[in-house]
């Protein structure tokens, strides 16, 4: 019973260990990524000054700077805090091993003291020697053997005792090494996000007289975006209605499927959350939802996908294989791709060259077409949705690492 509970304590305190362990990994990976992508950001939005771009659109990708420096910054906080606890782990486990090194050397030298004033061979057949009968010389001869069996194991866990101890010191040493690298950084991330804050009040100070008209802009571009999000619901909807027409059934809100089709969709929706982006490089420079604008601050945007910084001539391409359902202009808007993937459709916007055509099979990762680069900004930007049917829902939960 006693050893069953002890078996058990163990495999708790390991089970223990392998999660803080996984959770400081994941921690490390969304750090690293974290990192990655403010990097992106500087070179994509921030490293040409000869851009001309309005005080609006600085504050509104320095907002997304700052936000993605704040995560940076909780993240290593996390990751530190863990470390500190992992640490105090690793120091209490230290002084119980040099305990426990420090008993076995006492017990050790009493054996070896022991053995010093018994250590003449004449003392050990005295001792062999003196038995009463042959039974009691036997097991004098067995304990002997035993004793130098038992003396022979001390010596071999202390040794094995030292190791441990030793690996578990470097272990120690290399993770106080590690916090104080991440609090460093940690107080260089902070230095920065001040500076950027400091930024982003100057502008939106300088902005604060013009709030009412650039309400009324953000209002006007919101009211465009909200059209061509109707338009591409339309569109689906006019698809859906010629795939059930086309297959003989009545009126539905999905598409009447071949299997094929049926299957690519299945395969669609297992692959959620590791679908690739639909540029090789780029960062989100606004999310999905309703949020309210890093200005004005009572004014709402709306977005049924997510936009993409990319770097200029990035191309675009499909993340999973489909069929193009449709190649679009809307408003004067730039061109727009359509593909469905059974009753899941994406959408690629704001295009400056499409290299697809309406009813073409298209491949996981095919290129589509260019992003469009605005000619006075020069931000590349890619507007990028995914549809369950006509309902649009959150890239970040389909694209990897998104």
């Amino acid at each position: 019973m006693r050893l069953n509970y002890w078996c058990l304590l163990l495999f708790f305190a390991a089970s223990l260990s392998w999660g803080q362990e996984t959770r400081q990994q994941r921690l490390e990976a969304q750090r690293k990524q974290l990192q990655k992508e403010i990097k992106q950001m500087n070179a994509l939005l921030f490293s040409n000054t000869k851009k001309r771009k309005s005080a609006l659109s600085q504050v509104e990708d320095l907002a997304v700077k700052i936000n993605l420096r704040q995560r940076l910054i909780r993240v290593t906080n996390e990751e530190a805090n863990r470390l500190s606890q992992q640490i105090k782990i690793n120091q209490r486990d230290i002084d119980r091993q040099q305990k426990a090194l420090e008993q076995l050397k006492q017990d050790y030298a009493a054996m070896v003291r022991y053995s010093y004033v018994s250590k003449s061979g004449q003392s050990r057949l005295m001792f062999l020697f003196s038995s009463s009968s042959f039974l009691q010389a036997y097991k004098r001869f067995q304990y002997l053997k035993q004793y130098r069996r038992y003396r022979q194991r001390q010596g071999q866990a202390i040794a094995e005792k030292t190791v441990v101890l030793q690996q578990l010191n470097t272990t120690l040493q290399a993770q106080k090494a590690q916090k104080d690298i991440l609090i460093a950084n940690n107080q260089s991330e902070q230095t920065a996000l001040e500076e950027e804050r400091g930024e982003q009040r100057l502008l939106v100070r300088s902005l604060k007289k013009r709030e009412r008209s650039l309400a009324q802009q953000i209002k006007k571009k919101q009211q465009q975006v909200a059209e061509f999000d109707k338009e591409i619901q339309r569109l689906i909807r006019a698809a859906i209605a010629a795939s059930n027409k086309a297959a003989g059934k009545g009126r539905s809100t999905v598409f009447a499927l071949t299997p094929e089709a049926k299957l690519i969709g299945q395969n669609f929706a297992a692959n959620k959350g590791k679908l690739p982006w639909p540029v090789q490089q780029g960062v989100v420079t606004l999310g999905f939802g309703t949020q309210p604008h890093p200005v004005v601050k009572t004014t709402k945007i709306q977005s049924t996908g997510v936009t993409i910084a990319t770097p200029q001539h990035a191309e675009v391409r499909a993340v999973f294989k489909g069929k193009v359902i449709q190649v679009f202009r809307f408003k004067g808007s730039n061109p727009a791709v359509l593909v469905q993937h059974g009753n899941y459709i994406t959408s690629y916007s704001n295009l400056e060259a499409v290299y697809v055509k309406k009813g073409e099979t298209i491949a996981a990762k095919q290129v589509i077409g260019k992003v469009f680069t605005h000619p006075s900004s020069q931000n590349t930007e890619l507007k990028f949705a995914i549809f369950q049917s006509t309902t649009p829902v959150n890239p970040k939960g389909w694209v990897y690492r998104m």
